[in-house]
């Protein structure tokens, strides 16, 4: 155990120290579930709070990822070191991350302020992986100024993201759908910045005017953030310097407000549940397999028992 720790307080010292390779190796072993990930997470514990997440999000096409590469250089370009967890979709063949994100990004693949990492879904709800919170303990630690978390872009769960995220960025484009798509989502209420992309296509405007008018249904509190609509066409990095300066002044009125704390609270709280929870299921499964959860559903099919009862059941097993 003693060296175990040595090594995870080495690994750790060399990715605050910004040792690529470290930071690697340490979300690898949060991806893996190491039973080096208690060690890793109070070695990381000193090193965090300094990092700005911000979430993107949207449909399947309206440029997520170029949108991701060109906030990286606006950001880069005033000097800040900058985290990219690409959530991709996981292969069906290895389990792992397609790394789609990363190639579309390989303008910044040898910047050393840039740490881009994918990650795979492996079938969660949401596109988020489990161990994403984790992994972005990781790129705090390592020095990151700003950590930009891209979704899959699965749809109506991907909700997911506020709770991860200090900012949510909501991304649509014209022809597409996504004003309609926005209010079933529920996204008017997780977006703090909106990102209308291709807006050198028709139908850009139209979906502002939409958009405010959305906006202008929704019931705000006194003095509360109302999100800035702003048009990009990122390929062409034209509007991306009006993002930066959306996602700044909705972290200054963050911290004005209190909100990042709290923000930051339910996140945490979250975090542990999820890990109490994970670990809950473990010992069970350690203990008794799926033996016992089959013989419960199977008197909960044949009528002699119901999903309440096995539920407790199951509860108060040793």
């Amino acid at each position: 155990m003693a060296r175990r720790t040595v090594a995870v307080d080495e690994l750790v010292t060399r990715a605050v120290d910004g040792d690529p390779r470290a930071v690697a190796r340490l979300i690898s072993l949060v991806e893996d579930a190491s039973s080096l990930l208690p060690d890793v997470s109070a070695a990381l514990a000193p090193h965090l709070g300094r990092a700005q997440i911000i979430g993107l999000t949207g449909s399947p096409g309206v440029g997520k990822s170029t949108t991701t590469g060109a906030l990286v250089a606006a950001l880069r370009a005033q000097d800040r070191k900058v985290g990219v967890l690409a959530v991709d979709p996981t292969s069906p063949f290895s389990g792992g991350a397609l790394l789609g994100d990363r190639v579309r990004m390989q303008d910044h693949a040898g910047d050393p302020g840039v740490i881009i990492r994918s990650m795979a879904t492996r079938g969660h709800l949401g596109g988020l992986a489990w161990a994403a919170p984790q992994a972005l303990r990781v790129l705090d630690a390592a020095g990151c100024d700003v950590i930009l978390v891209e979704t899959v872009g699965v749809g109506q769960s991907e909700i997911e993201i506020s709770r991860l995220a200090d900012t949510t960025v909501v991304l649509l484009a014209p022809g597409m759908g996504d004003g309609i798509q926005a209010a079933k989502a529920g996204i008017l209420e997780i977006a703090d910045v909106y990102v209308v992309n291709k807006a050198d296509r028709d139908g850009a405007s139209q979906v502002r005017r939409e958009l405010r008018g959305m906006l202008s249904l929704t019931q705000r509190p006194d003095g509360g953030w109302k999100p800035p609509i702003v048009l990009t066409v990122a390929y062409r990095e034209e509007g991306i310097d009006e993002v930066v300066a959306a996602l700044d002044a909705h972290l200054g009125h963050l911290r004005d407000s209190g909100e990042l704390g709290r923000r930051r609270l339910r996140r945490t709280r979250d975090e542990i549940e999820t890990v109490a929870t994970t670990e809950l299921r473990q010992r069970f499964e350690a203990v008794h397999g799926d033996r016992r959860l089959d013989a419960l559903a199977a008197e909960v099919v044949a009528g002699r028992s119901d999903p309440f009862a096995a539920a407790r059941t199951l509860l108060e097993a040793p």
